[in-house]
């Protein structure tokens, strides 16, 4: 359904991301992408000598804070709810610029960039602001059905739904022409929820949360790697960076590739704005033509970039486990391994959106205060002049730079600990994890390389 809601809207060209890079990072890059590649390198080797079990201790320390979020959820959720009738309304009634109406801004750059970044700093939040847990609970009390459901998802079914739908999110930001059109965004943000709060009356609010809305399942994973967790009790403890990672259940296919794909299609947006990618498609990167003239390049791009990691990060999987006979079947191997990616996939997300958060959230600030262009003032931002310049110069050029390359190498580092102690719970020797390790560990390097370049290559759109 989803999916089908952009073909069925006219194309148009929009200001996708508006406040993307603006200038080229003419750096002395390669001591970087050598540095950042023998950093991550050096992180496997050191942890040859480091004990897993260390690991796993280190791992499970927690602070008992004795704090309890559940009576919050009811009503965060019910103002999240009523936040986003009024960003549809909006939509449809304010201004049309994107950089003006408050849709876009939170959708593109406050729930997909900054929100993904506070989960994965500090834990689940979207679980307390979602909003469709407040009127899912209204609902069944009036229907009478409390908690229950009238159809059980079956478990063949998996992650699939979420996957499907957040590959059609992925192409509705990434390919559409007009993914920032306010009025068209507001039918599909408004439509997308009547449908996901139709399949939670009839499967269950966390049913449907946690293997068909891609939203909860993505920020459900993403807060694996933040500092707060709940604990025994209904409280909350406080543990490392990624420590909730080492003992989570081995995914299912669906699942692991949901995680992959979300990776992919961050590269992927990275590297169709390159001059190399301009380039591979016989395509002047000076004379941009307007992603309508790009739809199906795009679209065939987009899904290569997924089955291309897909089949990578499999095939490393399989050839550690051969490495050491490993026991278990690829499946089990892959679903427990991508974990490892989460941080990598922070990391990008960081990088990747970086100036948009900086530039663009400045604009959400100013449209908050007038969300339907009527010359309000609510919040006393409304004529509040925006400093793109904090993303603009070489200055800021040289701190965003450093801050990217930074989180980019330090993700990768975190992934390959991570690995080591997922391994370890695989095989049971630090031998053994250490050489199945070994092909996702160039993987890693490889990626990091990557990410680098596409950080400091030129790029036309």
């Amino acid at each position: 359904m989803f999916a089908a809601l952009p073909v069925a809207l006219a194309p148009a060209d929009a200001l996708a991301h508006a406040s993307d890079r603006g200038h080229v990072l003419l750096l002395p890059t390669g001591h970087y992408i050598v540095g950042g590649a023998l950093a991550v390198a050096a992180s496997f080797l050191a942890l040859l000598v480091v004990r897993p079990e260390a690991l796993e201790r280190l791992a499970g320390m927690r602070l008992r804070t004795g704090i309890s979020s559940d009576r919050l959820r009811m009503p965060l959720s019910l103002l999240g709810f009523l936040v986003l009738a009024v960003l549809v309304a909006a939509g449809f009634m304010g201004s049309r610029d994107p950089l003006s109406n408050p849709l876009p801004l939170t959708v593109w750059t406050l729930l997909w960039v900054g929100l993904t970044l506070v989960q994965g700093l500090f834990g689940n939040v979207w679980a307390l602001i979602n909003p469709w847990y407040g009127p899912w609970r209204i609902a069944v009390m009036v229907l009478g059905t409390r908690a229950s459901a009238p159809f059980r998802l079956p478990a063949w079914v998996g992650m699939w739904p979420a996957v499907l739908l957040f590959l059609a999110f992925a192409w509705f930001e990434l390919v559409y022409p007009a993914p920032d059109d306010p009025a068209r965004l507001a039918g599909v943000v408004g439509l997308y929820w009547l449908f996901n709060f139709a399949m939670m009356l009839a499967f269950g609010h966390e049913a449907w949360s946690a293997r068909g809305e891609f939203l909860s399942v993505f920020y459900g994973i993403v807060a694996r790697f933040g500092i707060v967790a709940g604990s025994s009790g209904g409280g909350l403890s406080i543990g490392l960076p990624g420590a909730k990672l080492a003992d989570t259940p081995a995914l299912s296919p669906s699942g692991a590739l949901f995680i992959l794909f979300a990776l992919a299609s961050v590269s992927f947006d990275g590297l169709s704005k390159t001059f190399a990618w301009f380039a591979l498609n016989g395509l002047n990167p000076l004379e941009f033509p307007g992603r309508t003239a790009l739809i199906g390049t795009s679209s065939v791009g987009l899904a290569a970039a997924c089955a291309v990691l897909a089949a990578v990060f499999y095939g490393c999987v399989l050839a550690g486990e051969r490495l050491v006979a490993g026991r278990h079947g690829l499946a089990t191997a892959a679903g427990t391994m991508v974990w490892s990616i989460v941080p990598i996939a922070l990391a990008y997300h960081f990088s990747h959106y970086l100036t948009v958060l900086l530039v663009n959230g400045q604009y959400a600030l100013v449209a908050f205060s007038d969300p339907f262009s009527l010359g309000w003032n609510l919040f006393g931002t409304a004529y509040m002049p925006v400093a793109a310049a904090v993303a603009a110069g070489s200055e800021a050029a040289w701190v965003i730079w450093n801050a990217q390359a930074v989180a980019i190498v330090g993700g990768h580092v975190l992934a390959v600990l991570v690995a080591h102690m997922l391994a370890f719970r695989l095989h049971g020797t630090a031998r053994a994890a250490a050489l199945s390790q070994l092909p996702l560990t160039l993987l890693m390097i490889a990626y990091t390389v990557f990410g680098l370049w596409l950080l400091s290559t030129p790029t036309a759109a």
